[in-house]
């Protein structure tokens, strides 16, 4: 064997060694997340409301919260970050303005979650007064996930072959047309990912909704978008440090219901993918 085939046989041998490193720690995580959750799991646990100072009862508030959380957020960021993608990858200009807002966006998805969090607090709890509720916590979680959306957008826009706008503008369509009927089906798959992506961020974190949205214990359910809410991740935080004596079963219970949360999500949108990169013409 020649010299070149071993350094090529010595690369794939790093390469998977690598890989490899990179999974095991998550799959021992995951599995001991598992082992030490599943004995917590049962209908009481999923769908009553939490008593005893959290120590018994379920989480059913905590998980509802997450949902409407996770809606509100998708509501709110998913229209204007791919808005804000075609904007800037079918209309705008390449000058100095569009490079400085690619530059914010790609900024912006480097601030860490507590800054959000402190300005979600002074813009919409205090400024705008919608208080501690989940309008603000959703509004906060969605401007952390604009610039994932934006990016990723943007990219799978930019990745449809310039081909498909011309050949509509040949046919007479208009630009919106083009776009809304060609380009957008097209880079659908590559803007499900970035929609993930960064609802599965604002899933897990815990400062932006501490500051908005998040209640310490609330054994109801809320009622309008103005109450405040539990949620899985506060929730998780709150039982792992500020509650003595709290059962070790109880806190893997809880990181288990978010991480299956997390997964489900994450596998719907890996279905809805597929679907549309089958029906992708390129």
């Amino acid at each position: 064997m020649s010299r070149r085939h071993w350094a090529q046989r010595a690369g794939f041998s790093l390469l998977a060694f690598s890989a490899l490193m990179v999974v095991i720690p998550i799959l021992i995580v995951i599995g001991s997340i598992v082992m030490r959750g599943m004995s917590a799991m049962s209908w009481e646990f999923l769908t009553q409301m939490p008593r005893d100072g959290m120590k018994a009862g379920g989480i059913f508030p905590a998980i509802v919260g997450t949902i409407l959380l996770m809606i509100g957020t998708a509501v709110v960021a998913i229209p204007v970050g791919v808005g804000s993608a075609i904007y800037l990858s079918e209309y705008a200009r390449d000058n100095f303005f569009t490079r400085s807002i690619r530059l914010a966006i790609v900024n912006l998805a480097g601030i860490p979650s507590v800054v959000y969090g402190l300005f979600g607090l002074g813009l919409f709890v205090i400024f705008l007064q919608f208080g501690t509720s989940i309008l603000s916590g959703s509004l906060t979680l969605a401007i952390m996930t604009l610039p994932i959306i934006i990016s990723a957008a943007e990219e799978a826009l930019r990745s449809v072959p310039t081909e498909f706008r011309t050949v509509s503008a040949s046919l007479g369509g208009t630009k919106w047309q083009g776009i809304r009927k060609i380009v957008l089906p097209q880079a659908l798959p590559g803007i499900i990912t970035g929609v993930i992506l960064g609802l599965l961020r604002a899933a897990g974190e815990t400062a932006p909704i501490l500051f908005t949205v998040a209640a310490f214990f609330l054994p109801k359910l809320p009622e309008s978008v103005f109450d405040q809410t539990m949620a899985l991740p506060y929730h998780l935080y709150v039982i792992s440090t500020q509650v003595p004596g709290m059962p070790l079963e109880i806190q893997y219970g809880t990181a288990l219901v978010l991480l299956v949360l997390v997964l489900t999500l994450n596998l719907g949108a890996s279905i809805l993918r597929s679907y549309f990169r089958r029906r992708r013409q390129w």
